[in-house]
């Protein structure tokens, strides 16, 4: 089928977004009206949860909110880190992996918070939801909170304890040399509190508090560290676990025919207790533990905030956004982290729970992070503003399996990444030549175990995936 490049671009949601379906309510009454809206953002969270299928870990909280909306199986992210990710969806514009701060993007944008505060939203900003606390710190109704100046421009955020990081006694014991960072993962024997996601909800939740009778709708922003690095968590998470039920990736091993330059993530190197230890069982085994124990950690966070929303009847007009801004990769091919292409460092959980919306939904349609924001103004009834590029996903909540996007587009570092329905291409250029090519079929190889772009049977997959990123550049 011929699609020319207007209506390529119309169907992928990167051309001009339409006005919002409805208006938003004028008036002081219709204000009360309006539903608000909890904005809750989770680093380094792959889909590691019940709800997916990943019954080895234990996310009850998140698996009950999933069950009270709309479960998308395959969102994914368009910048495979924490930063960049965070700015396109809090602007709804597409970014790459130098985007950092709101300020690098080269055109005009409103940016979420600010959105929602001219709609007569209060917008509230706890833990970390931008990647810079003052990164447009003033388009928040309030200046961001965080519990400590973490990711605040004060040095290395992780350097041993600067910022009670860590809390183990021993871990003192267990310093790189290199970063002067602690260990990459801890079980202390602490409350919630004394880690900085329990820090967040506490203050997630008296925010709530005083919110439900300010006689405005809200933009509740929180942001929660875990399961980034270093996997710490209070001990209780760690003995929900059994060490010896925890089980290495199946694919400790590189893709077949892979020559391009798809590389682990360094991160976890610059922590104690890594480097070499990675090569062996006893490794992998700790820090799938690690990260299960810190999936927990936050999913009792979460639990807790969503709790303290029903205790203050404010559920019922409340929209509920939960999102991973990136996936991670434990272990599969030896890998730790993101910072590629691979499925696993693209694909992230997001459910939306909105008043009114079908429950216990779950759509299997392609959905990517740059759909977030015109997906918000549409429930709130505010207008989608002409720079979004992505494409609300609201039918796909009344309708979860009606036709949708063909595919989803990622950027990395001198590459970009095209994922379809069955495929995952992604392609490296340099002076306007490809110079490597990496292709999946995720119908026969969801594992990505084996390379299939160089193969004579995938020419003209290659050939149309290629001229699909060459069309959404």
């Amino acid at each position: 089928m011929h699609i020319n490049r207007r209506s390529f671009l119309s169907a992928m949601g990167l051309g001009l977004i339409g006005t919002a379906l409805r208006a938003a309510p004028t008036g002081d009454k219709a204000e009360s009206k309006k539903p608000n809206v909890l904005f809750i953002a989770v680093d380094d969270l792959r889909p590691q949860l019940g709800c997916y299928g990943r019954t080895e870990t234990l996310s009850p909280n998140i698996d009950k909110l999933a069950a009270g909306g709309t479960l998308f199986e395959r969102a994914y992210c368009n910048v495979p880190v924490c930063g960049p990710s965070r700015v396109g969806v809090l602007t709804g514009i597409r970014t790459g992996p130098g985007h950092w701060k709101t300020s690098s993007l080269k055109r005009k944008f409103t940016t979420l918070p600010l959105l929602f505060k001219q709609n007569g939203y209060h917008a509230l900003s706890n833990g970390k939801v931008l990647h810079h606390m003052d990164d447009r710190k003033d388009d928040w109704s309030e200046p961001p909170w965080r519990s400590v100046e973490i990711y605040h421009g004060k040095g290395d955020w992780a350097g041993y304890n600067a910022y009670g990081v860590w809390q183990n006694d021993e871990s003192v014991d267990k310093i790189n040399p290199r970063t002067k960072r602690g260990p990459y993962c801890e079980s202390a024997d602490v409350p919630d509190s004394a880690y900085q996601d329990g820090k967040v909800a506490d203050r997630t939740i008296a925010d709530l508090k005083r919110l439900k009778d300010a006689g405005k709708p809200f933009f509740l922003a929180c942001g929660f560290w875990r399961p980034h690095l270093p996997f710490n968590a209070p001990k209780k998470y760690w003995d929900m676990y059994k060490r010896k039920d925890v089980a290495p990736a199946a694919n400790r091993f590189g893709p077949k025919d892979l020559k391009a330059p798809c590389r682990t993530s360094r991160e976890i190197d610059g922590y104690a207790l890594a480097g070499k230890r990675k090569l062996t069982e006893e490794f992998h085994k700790e820090a799938r533990h690690a990260y299960y124990a810190c999936v927990s950690y936050v999913d009792a966070q979460i639990g807790r905030v969503v709790a303290a929303l029903g205790s203050l009847g404010l559920s019922d007009n409340t929209i509920i956004v939960l999102w991973g801004d990136h996936g991670w990769n434990l272990g599969e091919h030896d890998f730790w982290g993101k910072h590629n292409t691979l499925h696993n460092s693209l694909h992230a959980p997001l459910i939306v729970c909105a008043p009114g919306a079908r429950k216990a939904n779950r759509t299997d349609r392609l959905v990517e992070f740059v759909d977030i924001y015109p997906t918000l103004c549409e429930l709130t009834g505010i207008p989608i503003p002409g720079h979004v590029q992505g494409r609300s996903f609201v039918p796909l909540m009344n309708d979860p399996r009606r036709k949708w996007k063909p595919a989803v587009f990622c950027k990395w570092s001198g590459c970009q990444a095209v994922k379809t329905d069955r495929y995952l291409y992604t392609e490296w250029r340099k002076g306007g030549k490809v110079t490597h090519r990496m292709l999946f079929d995720h119908k026969t190889d969801l594992m990505e175990n084996t390379n299939i772009a160089a193969s004579p049977e995938a020419k003209q997959t290659v050939d149309r995936l290629s001229k699909l990123l060459r069309a959404a550049r």
